[in-house]
């Protein structure tokens, strides 16, 4: 659901997204921060049967920012647009970082949503979110990625090799 805010709240809010940029994005995560992400992703797979996807986005465009666009509503249309939901059986992940507001969300499909509770997903965002308010995002990116390996490895223990449906590379916006 959209935000509902003033009009100089939007107004801010769109000032704040206009000042986020690609380099602002790669500064947060150079390439040896998305190399390490790409290996936890792939070490994580390894151990469950989950797909993870990870998606930084410097900032909203000023448009959607002024809309009230939520941290939320972004990240379940990035699921849909980089087909996160169409894993074999259900099991795609999105972490969605939004650098702007220095916010996360987790898109879990169906089969994933079912078993892990909102508290267990809250608890690997704010293992982000608590290291960015310092601009640590290495290595607190890291350590919610180990987090969410280890609570998917519980509800989806890996029976064996599978081929990897989606890339496990960062994706950055």
């Amino acid at each position: 659901m959209t935000k509902q805010l003033t009009f100089g709240q939007r107004c801010g809010r769109a000032l704040k997204h206009l000042r986020g940029t690609p380099a602002t994005a790669r500064q947060a995560f150079p390439e040896r921060t998305l190399k390490a992400i790409e290996t936890a992703i792939g070490d994580g797979e390894a151990m469950h049967q989950a797909e993870v996807r990870l998606i930084v986005e410097a900032a909203l465009t000023p448009g959607m920012a002024y809309q009230g666009v939520s941290n939320r509503e972004r990240a379940r249309e990035l699921f849909a647009q980089y087909g996160v939901w169409d894993t074999e059986d259900n099991v795609g992940v999105l972490i969605y970082i939004n650098l702007a507001e220095h916010q996360v969300d987790i898109v879990a499909d169906r089969n994933v949503g079912r078993r892990i509770t909102p508290e267990q997903w809250q608890a690997v965002c704010r293992a982000m979110t608590q290291g960015f308010k310092d601009s640590n995002y290495h290595d607190s990116t890291l350590d919610a990625l180990q987090q969410l390996n280890s609570l998917l490895q519980s509800h989806f223990p890996a029976t064996g090799p599978r081929d990897n449906q989606l890339p496990n590379e960062a994706i950055v916006l």
